[in-house]
């Protein structure tokens, strides 16, 4: 068993998914994963369930029943992570947005330079997006500057979905008290981490927009981003804000 798990949520990418296990149990450091699908409709639990065969021990899957949010997936994945005493735990999308090698420096961040929590950052170096019309790259860096303003935090890449989280923090982090499933999801995770005064650290990657499956991008997520960002902030500074 590895030190170490990857959690990757997954809704009809069986394009993507055996690929990116194998490229992952590739690497020279060992990873364990474990996909949490909600129920996709084009087989992509089914031919995982056929990869764990061939990866016993380290390739796992919870099924659940319906579509029920990436937020909620990441913490059905960070407690089924923390009762398996995994020490890092990553997130990482299915479909190559993340490269796989880039684990590699979100691990090192963490286990040798010291950070609680690693960002795999598409800002912290200009940007550094591939395959993104500039009118998502512009609303992406925008969302994040927005973010960063509203809530304090020095981190360039606010939604990033990219990242390594020592065990530490998601025991500290009130995981019952996560309000978003969305893109704020990813913002609201960060904020918890910043206001526990864990150490944050920014790696820079290259993110790759998928090439196979659909981007499960709306603009209600993004909505819930902004109205989200402000409650978050209003409740930290005039109420007891569960972090």
């Amino acid at each position: 068993m590895s030190n170490s798990l990857v959690i990757i949520p997954t809704y009809n990418e069986i394009e993507n998914i055996g690929r990116i296990i194998r490229d992952i149990f590739s690497l020279s450091k060992e990873f364990d994963i474990l996909i949490v699908d909600d129920n996709s409709p084009d087989g992509t639990s089914a031919e995982v369930q056929l990869l764990i065969n061939e990866f016993p021990a380290k390739l796992f899957l919870e099924k659940r029943l319906n579509k029920l949010g990436l937020g909620t997936a990441y913490i059905h994945g960070f407690k089924w992570a923390l009762n398996k005493n995994y020490a890092y735990i990553f997130e990482m999308d299915a479909d190559f947005s993340h490269n796989p090698i880039d684990l590699m420096k979100l691990y090192e961040a963490c286990d040798k330079n010291g950070a609680s929590l690693s960002i795999g950052s598409r800002y912290k170096t200009g940007v550094n997006v591939v395959n993104w019309p500039m009118s998502r790259v512009l609303l992406s860096w925008l969302a994040s500057k927005y973010v960063r303003f509203i809530t304090g935090m020095n981190i360039a890449d606010t939604t990033a979905g990219f990242v390594c989280y020592k065990r530490e923090v998601l025991e500290k982090i009130n995981l019952e008290k996560i309000q978003f499933v969305g893109y704020a999801f990813q913002i609201e995770m960060k904020f918890k981490a910043y206001l526990h005064k864990f150490k944050i650290t920014e790696v820079p990657v290259i993110f790759t927009d998928r090439t196979e499956g659909e981007s499960k991008m709306s603009g209600g997520i993004i909505s819930e981003a902004i109205v989200g960002v402000i409650s978050m902030k209003f409740k930290s500074l005039f109420t007891k804000y569960q972090i």
